[in-house]
């Protein structure tokens, strides 16, 4: 694997090519993987999501990535995207109650709103903590949502980016070395890209 490489997990629930090819388009390398080596090898880390959290987490599971994920969080920066976001929470409620991977303190509700569900659209973000993932972009930038649940983070500080749809919504998070947007970047037009390509520079 080449210094500097993005792995993208790959583990049956995720809009793998849509992620790398923006990935690319910003000049970032990557290899789309579920091999343990490979991910230990990479300089970073992309946990892309789509579909029900618990389905999710099982294939997780299956592959033996739980403890992986974890353990890569300690050395390396990790992306969440939409359903992957939620996934790096305590746990959900969505289906079923289920456990998630404990990198953000936190757990994934459905969301109380008046407007209607799924949320589908773009809506502007705030900006309550600064964070890298976000460098150079002004305050109202807008993003693409498509979800029904989303996290409710334990600690204030670990918000970095909010929206409003009826009601307040967590749309990134971070903690150390651990990220994650409950939109699209790789769907979010140039501000998506510039985020990506902010992911991209931590590693530099």
């Amino acid at each position: 694997m080449k210094k500097g490489t993005i792995a993208v997990v790959d583990y049956g629930v995720g809009n793998l090519q849509s992620v790398t090819n923006a990935m690319h388009y910003v000049g970032l390398q990557t290899e789309i993987t579920a091999d343990p080596i490979a991910l230990e090898r990479a300089d970073a880390v992309i946990l892309p999501g789509v579909g029900a959290f618990p389905d999710a987490y099982a294939k997780l599971a299956e592959r033996g990535l739980p403890a992986v994920l974890q353990a890569q969080a300690k050395k390396k920066p990790i992306l969440g995207i939409c359903l992957g976001m939620q996934l790096l929470f305590d746990g959900s409620d969505e289906v079923r109650s289920c456990k998630g991977l404990g990198l953000i303190p936190g757990w994934v509700k459905r969301m109380e709103t008046t407007c209607k569900l799924p949320h589908i659209g773009w809506n502007d973000l705030k900006f309550p903590n600064p964070s890298p993932l976000f460098r150079n972009l002004p305050p109202e930038s807008y993003v693409y949502f498509v979800h029904s649940f989303a996290g409710t983070a334990d600690c204030p500080e670990d918000v970095i980016a909010e929206t409003e749809y009826g009601t307040n919504v967590v749309a990134a998070v971070g903690r150390g070395m651990v990220f994650g947007c409950q939109f699209h970047p790789e769907k979010s037009g140039e501000v998506g890209l510039e985020i990506l390509k902010n992911f991209g520079e931590l590693i530099k």
